[in-house]
């Protein structure tokens, strides 16, 4: 691991574990963590800089966990955050536009679609990871949002499918079989 990666690394699990994060640590264990293994797995699969995945996986949501009021346009707000902490850490600048381009990008709903095989990993990683963590989903469901039972199962497979829609085809294949066993499960409550 680069010490860019290791220090990246360590700034986003200080802001999943500041008493600020509205998310909890589990928006490192139970979201983070895994987006960065399945970016890691999908810019092996489809020959992505692996470097700029992760560092995007590690920094897609951090400017919604250090500041709950940007997590509506975290997107955008954390593609400065990026520019930011790499500037400071002397990363190139080129590179540091791509990875603020796959955090900008991360996100289906907002119509942006990922341009680069890199920004492709990062959102479908993104996705892969809702759908591997359908717990989390619940709690945000249930605790955070007080939905009912109906309404929180209804809420967490709307996120599903929206995840599930934007993977590229080689994360569909890597996660089907999950994503169909949540759907199934969630449509019985």
């Amino acid at each position: 691991m680069t010490q860019t990666l290791e220090a990246v690394r360590a700034v986003a699990e200080r802001a999943c574990a500041a008493p600020t994060n509205a998310f909890g640590y589990g928006i490192w264990t139970h979201h983070i963590v895994f987006v960065v293994s399945f970016g890691r797995e999908l810019s092996l699969v489809l020959g992505a800089d692996a470097e700029i995945v992760e560092l995007a996986a590690l920094l897609h949501d951090y400017a919604g966990i250090k500041d709950v009021r940007l997590e509506p346009e975290h997107h955008r707000h954390g593609t400065d955050e990026a520019r930011r902490l790499l500037g400071a850490l002397n990363y190139p600048p080129e590179r540091t536009e791509w990875v603020a381009a796959c955090i900008l990008t991360h996100r289906a709903s907002r119509g942006l679609e990922p341009e680069t095989l890199e920004a492709r990993c990062v959102a479908s990683a993104d996705g892969m990871a809702h759908i591997a963590q359908v717990p989390s989903l619940l709690r945000l469901a249930y605790v955070e949002k007080g939905l009912s039972v109906g309404a929180g199962a209804a809420w967490v497979a709307a996120k599903l499918r929206r995840s599930y829609g934007k993977l590229c085809p080689e994360a569909k294949g890597i996660i089907e079989a999950r994503y169909h066993a949540a759907l199934e499960t969630l449509e019985t409550a």
